[in-house]
């Protein structure tokens, strides 16, 4: 098996030596995985640890104004956690042993939602959204505590264009495969909420739909919990073999034809 070599300074006593990490010149795929608002990474941790059983590095993170740092709650904005989420991504992509150009984000309501917008801003091949919220542009920079619920659950309920969305934009220019994922009784966010996103996407490599019959916004019932784990980890499965075998996937690959929707039941 052949090797590589990158050379590391190690922090020591305030001052630092230089090393080599050798290893395996095999780099993995690389998943970043996006909780919701008022969410944590505690939600995705076994899920990662599934995935990462498929052969790819894991990557899970609170987005600042939750957990650690509940405190800013009140006065973080969605450029705020953009960047939490960009942080993330690159801290991800710098592990040695991660291809940079085998990215997967995944992401639950408002994280899919930064998922999506973080397309533009880094390299990703693989996206998953689960529920994915929608928010306004106009109040970008209102803290998102502070966004009125009414307006907003208004805005969802009707269906939005692509080009008066900068979420939605993104997803029309995004090139890579695709899984969305609806609950069949969300009142966060509704099916015209979803089908924008499912409509916005129109040139993917692949885009796969999945509805979870009976599921709530936030799987409350550990059946859905396990519903959506297994059809990530089936989805995510399916993209690592594709690549695998040199199938088109990439962003710059010319796109394959949609997979029909599908709608699961609940699963024991």
């Amino acid at each position: 098996m052949s090797t590589r070599a990158n050379a590391i300074a190690i922090a020591v006593g305030g001052d630092h030596v230089d090393g080599t990490l050798v290893g395996p010149d095999t780099l993995v795929p690389g998943v970043l995985m996006v909780h919701g608002w008022d969410g944590s990474q505690d939600q995705y941790i076994a899920r990662a640890h599934e995935i990462a059983t498929l052969g790819c590095i894991c990557l899970t993170f609170d987005l600042r104004g939750h957990v650690r740092h509940q405190a800013q709650r009140d006065t973080v904005t969605r450029e705020d956690n953009l960047q939490d989420v960009l942080a993330a991504y690159d801290a991800l992509v710098g592990h040695p042993a991660v291809d940079p150009n085998a990215v997967c984000l995944v992401g639950s309501s408002y994280g899919g939602y930064l998922a999506a917008l973080a397309t533009t801003l880094r390299p990703v091949r693989w996206l998953a959204l689960r529920v994915p919220a929608l928010y306004k542009d106009e109040d970008w920079e209102t803290p998102k505590s502070q966004l009125n619920r009414e307006e907003l659950a208004a805005y969802r309920r009707k269906p939005v264009a692509a080009s008066r969305n900068r979420a939605l934009a993104a997803c029309s220019r995004f090139r890579g495969d695709v899984l969305v994922v609806e609950s069949e009784h969300d009142p966060v966010v509704p099916r015209a909420t979803v089908q924008s996103y499912v409509t916005a996407f129109t040139e993917p490599a692949s885009l796969t739909y999945r509805l979870i019959a009976g599921a709530d916004h936030a799987l409350s019932d550990a059946t859905w919990r396990q519903t959506y784990t297994s059809l990530l980890v089936d989805w995510i499965g399916e993209m690592l073999l594709s690549a695998r075998a040199g199938h088109a996937g990439a962003a710059a690959e010319a796109p394959l034809a949609k997979t029909d929707e599908q709608a699961l039941g609940e699963s024991d």
